[in-house]
């Protein structure tokens, strides 16, 4: 699951971040969590966590 900045910020999202964070890992606790910073490095976030 990639969460991209859009949702960490503005600040006044961070509890629904956080909200998000904890059901995946409830719902999924395998589930590998990245983060971009743009729409454009997000291959990159997700292959940090599948590549070897």
């Amino acid at each position: 699951m990639v969460i991209g900045a859009g949702l960490r910020e503005p600040r006044e999202r961070l509890l629904l971040f956080e909200r998000i964070i904890n059901l995946v890992h409830l719902g999924a606790p395998q589930t590998r969590i990245c983060f971009n910073t743009t729409p454009a490095d997000t291959a990159d976030a997700v292959r940090r966590w599948i590549e070897p």
